[in-house]
């Protein structure tokens, strides 16, 4: 038997009286395969991940335009249907820093043809939000063998049944950070929280997360200024406090290294209609 041929069993018939059952072995090889699921239609397939609800599914072009996106999707992009967001990319729907965090995951793919599987990462949803997805993407090539796109799940891994163990380990660290930006935490105090060491800590945060525990505390810190700013009308100061800055010129210059503009500016084109006073 060929490689390339897939096995199917079928049990059409017993032998009572031996106590026996008889197979029939049919062989389909996958070039049958291919003309068959060729026949099937992509929006079918594409579908069925509306009824997925607890996946969050996506396809975009070499541009990284929105091909296509299921319903998990759209409630991350935070946009109603799918229609919405059809030739945006992320840039028009998350913070700019997190936009380029996956466009540059999504250029990666794309250049090498190789997969990200089951990366760990924030969720794609507000601004501070401390849950944690497992993301795949692959890249998806045409019929002359080029890539033409990617597609792309995630889930949020308090829905994963069998998570690994670095998920186990970090939804508490997480959890803490995210619940209290303020705090001046040291690796030594995660790595306690994660039960590792200091050393094992720094790495395994590093290979979920791209980046370093402190980069990682100082962006959580920045988005949730971004939140403070867009929702509620305290002053830039009573912001920095809050979120762990020294003062607000502190705050105003990590800011602006950050998300390329000022807190003051960032609040007037995201402020809510009616914010609490008072404001600066």
């Amino acid at each position: 038997m060929r490689r390339d041929e897939i096995v199917s069993f079928q049990r059409p018939a017993v032998l009572h009286n031996l106590g026996k059952e008889l197979y029939v072995i049919r062989i389909m090889d996958t070039h049958s395969q291919q003309a068959f699921l060729t026949r099937v239609s992509g929006a079918q397939l594409i579908g069925l991940f509306h009824l997925m609800p607890d996946v969050s599914f996506f396809i975009k072009d070499r541009k990284g335009r929105f091909v296509a996106l299921n319903r998990r999707g759209c409630e991350f992009c935070g946009v109603a249907s799918e229609r919405e967001a059809l030739g945006k990319t992320d840039r028009d729907f998350f913070p700019r820093r997190r936009a380029d965090e996956y466009i540059r995951d999504d250029r990666a793919v794309m250049s090498t043809g190789q997969p990200i599987i089951n990366r760990v990462e924030s969720a794609p949803e507000s601004e501070g939000s401390a849950r944690l997805v497992m993301t795949n993407k692959i890249p998806l090539r045409g019929k002359q063998g080029q890539v033409i796109g990617l597609a792309g799940f995630s889930r949020l891994t308090d829905q994963v049944r069998e998570r690994p163990e670095a998920v186990e380990r970090f939804a508490a660290v997480m959890q803490r950070i995210h619940s209290h930006p303020d705090e001046e935490f040291t690796s030594r105090d995660l790595a306690r929280v994660a039960g590792l060491s200091v050393s094992q800590f720094d790495r395994t945060f590093r290979q979920c997360f791209g980046t370093s525990p402190r980069q990682y505390l100082l962006r959580v810190r920045i988005e949730a200024a971004c939140q403070l700013l867009a929702q509620t009308g305290k002053t830039i100061a009573a912001i920095a406090a809050e979120t762990g800055f020294h003062d607000h010129a502190h705050l105003t210059r990590t800011f602006q290294g950050v998300m390329n503009t000022t807190p003051s500016v960032y609040r007037r084109e995201h402020q809510s209609p009616h914010p609490d006073r008072p404001r600066r």
